[in-house]
């Protein structure tokens, strides 16, 4: 029997959940269709949040010639197998699955046919592939990532998918449970919804019935239907405004659900975004909790997670080079640039080595001219800052 996942695969792309900034209407993806177009391109993000969906659909509105491979199970001579059909067809896409696995052989194989067109590369990978990705193959392709899916989103396509199970009744919180439960993967509420149909012998899906497959307690949701995005933003929130009890609490919320994922991406932001200069030693601290964390897995990993969330929520805060950054590229959208400056350009001979004067410091302009005596970063009062400060001016002799 077909599972339902198979079964309610889209046939084009306006049947894709979730991705509007990709396939919405008039957007990049939708537009390639209806222009009959379409170039190499690698989609990234989580699990089951439509990369294949959006892979299929496009190739199935298209009608192009196309073969699917993964990068770990198809070896080199199914690679060839493959180059071998699209010289015939004269053009093929080629959808390789687990893109970042693919090894030095099989990228041999690809490159030239993807310089010459003859190959169209669409590649689907769950790691970030400005660094998993061989730069060979990345320069090659254009780049888009796929955004979680919300639960409204997962409701929505659970919804859709009922439709295939005959006489089907699903209540409300049912419903919102298994999207919860599913963590943002739309191919696990599916899997949920459809073991959760087959277990029961009225076809009556109920909170119960899914509590009994899927017991993950379902902290997120308290009286006022507060959801999983409030739980971290609380958790966040907790952390900056330096309050150890809130985040200890907001922390156990997340770690009774298992959503260990998201702790570790808010935790990684927190340490730069709230923490910053205030104190830069707590960005390596929370990598090297995160690391315990994924070595000793839970129960245990919340020992190391409670240590580091404490110091965070204790630690002096601030935001000056985020906000620095966001400045600059708020200055770079508008236009507002400028041409590097010629004595710091790559075939200079006028640049000043500031290692060849007292302090390693000369006086000389680094902004272009358009943009000079701008100031992005502007300092916060804490002791970190504070001794930047002091010897950046001992630094210029001031």
């Amino acid at each position: 029997m077909e599972l339902l996942a198979n079964q309610i695969r889209p046939k084009k792309l306006a049947d894709v959940i979730g991705q509007k900034h990709l396939i919405g209407e008039g957007m990049i993806l939708s537009n390639l269709i209806q222009n009959k177009k379409i170039f190499s391109f690698i989609l990234y993000g989580k699990p089951g949040i439509g990369k294949t969906s959006i892979a299929s659909a496009m190739v199935e509105e298209l009608k192009i010639p196309h073969r699917f491979l993964n990068a770990t199970i198809n070896n080199k001579q199914d690679f060839d197998i493959v180059i071998e059909e699209a010289k015939m067809y004269g053009e093929m896409i080629v959808i390789i699955d687990e893109i970042h696995r693919m090894n030095k052989d099989k990228q041999d194989i690809l490159l030239p046919h993807l310089e010459s067109g003859l190959i169209i590369l669409i590649g689907l990978t769950t790691s970030n592939p400005y660094h998993k990705i061989n730069p060979a193959i990345r320069s090659r392709v254009q780049i888009f990532e796929l955004h979680e899916l919300t639960e409204e989103e997962i409701i929505e396509g659970l919804k859709r998918a009922s439709k295939y199970l005959d006489n089907v009744v699903i209540d409300k919180e049912a419903l919102k449970y298994i999207a919860y439960s599913s963590s943002g993967d739309f191919r696990s509420a599916l899997n949920l919804l459809e073991i959760a149909y087959y277990s029961t012998n009225d076809q009556h899906i109920t909170l119960e019935v899914v509590k009994k497959i899927q017991s993950k307690p379902v902290f997120f949701h308290d009286k006022n239907e507060d959801g999983h995005y409030d739980v971290l933003s609380a958790f966040q929130k907790s952390i900056r405004g330096s309050d150890p009890d809130a985040a200890i609490h907001y922390l156990g919320r997340l770690i009774e659900a298992g959503d260990l994922d998201s702790i570790y991406r808010r935790m990684s932001v927190i340490a730069y975004e709230d923490i910053g200069l205030a104190n830069p030693a707590m960005g390596p601290k929370v990598m090297a909790a995160i690391h315990a964390a994924e070595l000793i897995g839970l129960p245990e990993a919340r020992i190391p997670l409670s240590v580091v969330v404490t110091e965070m929520a204790l630690s002096p805060k601030s935001n000056s080079t985020y906000l620095a950054l966001d400045e600059a590229l708020n200055d770079i959208h508008k236009g507002s640039t400028g041409n590097v400056p010629n004595h710091i350009k790559t075939s200079s001979t006028t640049y000043l080595y500031p290692h060849n004067y007292k302090n390693d410091y000369v006086t000389q302009e680094y902004l272009p001219e358009k943009l000079k005596g701008k100031k992005y970063y502007h300092k916060k009062n804490n002791k970190y800052e504070e001794s930047l400060n002091r010897i950046w001016k001992e630094m210029k002799g001031e």
